[in-house]
């Protein structure tokens, strides 16, 4: 995450000055103050994972191949320990960010797969490649790339949910950027999810939601893109803008989370410790400057859920205390066609670790709606 700063870049022929309190990873609006509200989190924020348990967690790694590479890609599986049903999947999507982490879904996917409901549910959360605890090569990264991910994880024949995907007998969750790429991919029909569940979605990086995309604005991006990416000065302005823990702690308690008080020093040395592994500032990188974006505009984000058609049932969670702009685009697919249920719960960016119980809830309702009722009858 970036803390609050003034990058000034400088060429013979550009000068550029970039004044915000955004994280790289998300963002907020230039003048925001986060609300605080008196709803304690549903539990606390523990990683590890309860000693009566009754499912088990396996974590893995799978091979990407893209192109040239090949890149290990972290993933964890909960499932019911013992079970001789056929499983049910839900693939758990993190939030695009420089911090991003399998950690966020962990609670979620516990709540879940931990109901005794008749269906044998099983939960895979998987990193995004550059993040996380997957590899993060020097990859070119954009939208289109992020989509092929995916979709590759998805449909790959020795994907770690194959024979789910074969049958189309899985949902997914997503996070912010997560949730609008699943989208744009179900809309191309590169998958084909039996229901899509959208938690704070955004769409648009930091600097072009603030700054705009004119031409002028589009080659700053690419000029503060390439220094982020190269060798020496890259690392110097992203131990200043994201890789330290005051800033991260800033960021989390301003508006990651609505609040504070559940920002614990445990958290922020995780998320401390992955902007410190091997090529951790190149998706931030492309995140901050617009190359992630699945779309343009409003209008476009709004279109993509309106491409569905309600072919697909398609939950939106929106979020009490989200960030000004943050908060108008989820609002923007309220009522919007291909969107089968809007809720809105507590939290801010990241509801689905902050408050774990509650999204749960939610998520778990709409899968009664939509997928065990299917499925039993």
């Amino acid at each position: 995450m970036a803390a609050s700063a003034v990058l000034h870049l400088y060429s013979p022929s550009l000068s550029v000055s970039f004044k915000t309190h955004k994280p790289i990873l998300y963002r907020p609006p230039s003048i925001f103050k986060p609300l605080r509200p008196r709803i304690k989190a549903a539990t606390s924020i523990d990683y590890s994972t309860p000693s009566k348990s009754a499912f088990k967690n396996n974590s893995s790694t799978w091979q990407w191949k893209f192109n040239d590479n090949s890149v290990n890609i972290h993933f964890e599986r909960l499932e019911n320990d013992g079970s001789q049903k056929p499983s049910k999947n839900i693939l758990m999507m993190p939030t695009i960010s420089d911090v991003s982490t399998v950690e966020e879904w962990r609670l979620v996917a516990e709540e879940i797969v931990g109901k005794n409901d008749g269906v044998n549910w099983s939960a895979t959360i998987v990193d995004w490649p550059g993040l996380g605890y997957s590899d993060r090569p020097k990859l070119d990264y954009n939208a289109d790339v992020m989509e092929k991910f995916l979709v590759d994880f998805i449909s790959a024949p020795d994907s770690p949910i194959a024979s789910s995907a074969s049958d189309n007998e899985y949902v997914v969750f997503g996070g912010g950027h997560a949730a609008t790429i699943t989208v744009r991919a179900a809309k191309k029909g590169l998958v084909k999810p039996k229901a899509i569940a959208s938690v704070a979605p955004t769409w648009a990086g930091p600097l072009p939601i603030v700054f705009g995309r004119d031409s002028s604005m589009e080659s700053r991006y690419g000029l503060l893109r390439g220094t982020l990416r190269a060798p020496a000065v890259g690392w110097m302005m992203y131990n200043v803008l994201v890789s330290n823990e005051k800033a991260i702690q800033s960021q989390y308690k301003s508006h990651v989370y609505a609040n504070p008080e559940n920002v614990t020093p445990s958290i922020v040395e995780s998320r401390y410790a992955l902007t410190k592994q091997k090529g951790a500032r190149y998706v931030p990188a492309a995140f901050l400057t617009g190359l992630l974006d699945p779309v343009n505009s409003r209008e476009e984000f709004v279109e993509l859920f309106a491409g569905l058609k309600g072919d697909i049932p398609v939950l939106v969670m929106s979020t009490a205390s989200a960030p000004k702009r943050s908060k108008a685009e989820m609002e923007s697919l309220r009522g919007a066609k291909g969107v089968s249920k809007f809720v809105e719960v507590p939290g801010a960016l990241l509801p689905q670790e902050e408050y774990p119980q509650i999204v749960a809830e939610e998520l778990y309702n709409f899968l009664l709606e939509n997928f065990e009722l299917k499925a039993l009858e």
